[in-house]
């Protein structure tokens, strides 16, 4: 098994809480190589398989709740080791192995790398060159065509699937790295400025289209005095209240959002 360059402590991080693992020796009947999924076909076969074990009504719900798990497992170890550690991984489809293990209502599924080298952050004002290559490979080079084919095989909306993945990124910088204790000020400042250039500055060619698709959700979040605290409602829905037996809802689902006359908050419907 080829080693990693990561010392213990970024290690245990990454491949624990945030489900990075080594491709080598890592044989699994319920994984592919990600790039597969850009077969019409192929994708059409695995959400049909992954439908029952779901409890998804439709292809298109499945697509919803598989782009979550995905979204989670591409932007998480690589946007952490980003920010946290100055160090890049290779988040590129062909790089990728997509684990879908499903089993008593929970994921088992990690992300697997076939190359865990790193490209380390340059210093000074060319860090910021380096992160655009690093998000670009991570969104235009992997995420915006899984979605495109989702949509193409499902009839789901791209904004359902770029919200699911803006929902993944807003809670790992928000209740993750930026409520760090014991952090320099020059870490801090770098994970916020990483965050900020992310959802608010990043081009559309970062993302492999006109647009930066996270921009429009980061929304204003809406005090809710039964939980005591702020909840960033959606502004569509991910289907998942219609997989779940018995209902059940995401904290942040839109249809749980006080009601408003502004016409705010899109269309769930199937």
């Amino acid at each position: 098994m080829r080693r990693h360059p990561f010392n213990p402590q970024e290690w245990a991080m990454l491949s624990g809480a945030l489900g990075l693992a080594v491709a080598d020796g890592r044989g699994r009947d319920d994984a592919c190589d990600a790039r597969a999924l850009l077969n019409p076909q192929h994708c059409r076969a695995l959400l049909a398989r992954l439908m029952p074990a779901l409890n998804a009504p439709s292809l298109k719900i499945t697509a919803s709740l598989l782009s979550k798990r995905i979204a989670f497992l591409t932007t998480a170890s690589s946007l952490y080791a980003m920010s946290m550690y100055n160090k890049g991984l290779d988040m590129s489809l062909p790089n990728c192995m997509l684990e879908y293990g499903h089993a008593g209502q929970r994921w088992t599924s990690g992300m697997p790398l076939y190359d865990l080298s790193i490209s380390a952050a340059p210093d000074g004002a060319m860090r910021e060159a380096w992160r655009t290559r690093q998000l670009q490979q991570l969104f235009a080079g992997h995420l915006t065509p899984l979605w495109r084919s989702f949509s193409a095989v499902t009839g789901i909306s791209p904004r359902i699937l770029w919200e699911n993945t803006a929902v993944r990124i807003f809670s790992l910088y928000e209740r993750r790295m930026l409520v760090g204790d014991g952090e320099s000020a020059a870490l801090s400042q770098r994970i916020q400025q990483d965050f900020d250039y992310l959802v608010h500055q990043a081009p559309g060619v970062v993302f492999g289209g006109d647009d930066n698709p996270l921009t429009a959700f980061f929304r204003t979040k809406t005090w809710v005095p039964a939980l005591a605290k702020a909840v960033r409602f959606r502004r569509t829905c991910c289907f998942y209240y219609k997989a779940s037996q018995p209902r059940e809802y995401c904290a942040a689902c839109p249809l749980l959002r006080p009601k408003r006359n502004d016409g705010d908050t899109e269309g769930g419907n199937e």
